[in-house]
C-alpha cells in the first residue's frame, strides 16, 4: 500500500510537472541538500575550468555562451505525451559537453536550470542540486566520455555524436529517476519504485533520446562542414581528417 501511495505521489506530482526538472518540494530537505553538495564541487571545478581556458582563448567565452543558449532553449522544449498525460524535454548538455568538455557543461547546465527555475517554473530552487546532478553532472560527462571512447575507437564524428545525444539523454533520466526514488521512497524499498519510474519516462525518454542524438551528430557534423578549424581547436578533428575532407 505504501508503494502504491508513492507511485501515484510520483505520477501525479512530479511527472506532470516536467519530467526532467524534478519540482519544488518534491524531494525531503537532506535528500536535496546532499544533492546540492554533490553538485557544488563540480560546479566550482567548471567555473575554474572556464576562467583558465578563457585566458588562454579570448574567442573561448563567447563559444560557451553560445552553448548557454543552445541549451536553454533546447531543454525548454516541452514535448507533450498525450498517453502520460505530461511533457518531458531534451537535455542538449551532450553537445555542450563535447565542444567545451563536461566541466563547463556543468556550469552551463547549472545557469540554464537556475534560469529556469526561476522565471519558468521548471523545476524549484531546493531541487536545483538535482537537477545539477542528472543533467549537468551525469549528462555530461556521460556524452563526453562517451564520444571519446568511440572517436579513438574509430566511429565517425557523427556516429560518435549521435551516440553521446543519445546516452546523454537516457543517462539524465536514470538519474532522475534514482534521485526521485531516493527521495520520496520512505519506508518502501528502492529498487521496485525505481523501476516505476523508469518506466513512467520510457514513453518519452526512449525517442527523445533518439531526437537528442540525431539534433547533436547534426550540430556537430554541420560545425564540421562549415568551421572545422573550430574543431580541430577543440581538438574534436585532427588537421590531417580537415585536410582530407577538403
Amino acid at each position: 500500500m505504501r508503494f502504491f501511495t508513492l507511485t501515484i505521489l510520483f505520477l501525479t506530482v512530479a511527472v506532470p510537472a516536467h519530467a526532467m526538472h524534478i519540482s519544488e518540494g518534491i524531494l525531503p530537505l537532506p535528500w536535496a541538500a546532499l544533492w546540492f553538495a554533490v553538485a557544488v564541487p563540480f560546479v566550482v571545478l567548471g567555473v575554474q575550468r572556464l576562467n583558465g581556458l578563457a585566458k588562454e582563448d579570448l574567442s573561448f567565452k563567447p563559444l560557451v555562451g553560445l552553448m548557454a543558449a543552445v541549451v536553454f532553449i533546447i531543454s525548454c522544449m516541452p514535448i507533450p505525451v498525450p498517453i502520460a498525460g505530461t511533457c518531458s524535454h531534451p537535455c542538449g548538455t551532450g553537445i555542450a559537453a563535447i565542444l567545451v568538455g563536461p566541466l563547463v557543461s556543468v556550469v552551463i547546465s547549472t545557469v540554464a536550470l537556475l534560469i529556469q527555475a526561476l522565471f519558468l517554473a521548471h523545476g524549484g530552487l531546493s531541487t536545483l542540486g538535482a537537477d545539477i546532478v542528472s543533467m549537468g553532472v551525469v549528462g555530461s560527462f556521460s556524452g563526453y566520455f562517451v564520444f571519446r571512447g568511440l572517436r579513438l575507437a574509430g566511429v565517425s564524428l557523427g556516429g560518435a555524436a549521435f551516440a553521446a545525444g543519445v546516452l546523454t539523454d537516457w543517462a539524465t533520466y536514470l538519474t532522475t529517476s534514482a534521485e526521485l526514488a531516493s527521495g520520496i521512497r520512505g519506508d518502501a524499498q528502492f529498487l521496485p519504485l525505481f523501476t516505476k519510474i523508469m518506466l513512467a519516462f520510457l514513453p518519452t525518454q526512449l525517442p527523445l533520446g533518439l531526437l537528442e542524438g540525431a539534433m547533436t551528430a547534426g550540430m556537430v557534423t554541420l560545425l564540421a562542414r562549415k568551421r572545422p578549424d573550430l574543431l580541430v581547436k577543440m581538438k574534436l578533428l585532427s588537421p590531417s581528417e580537415v585536410s582530407g575532407h577538403a
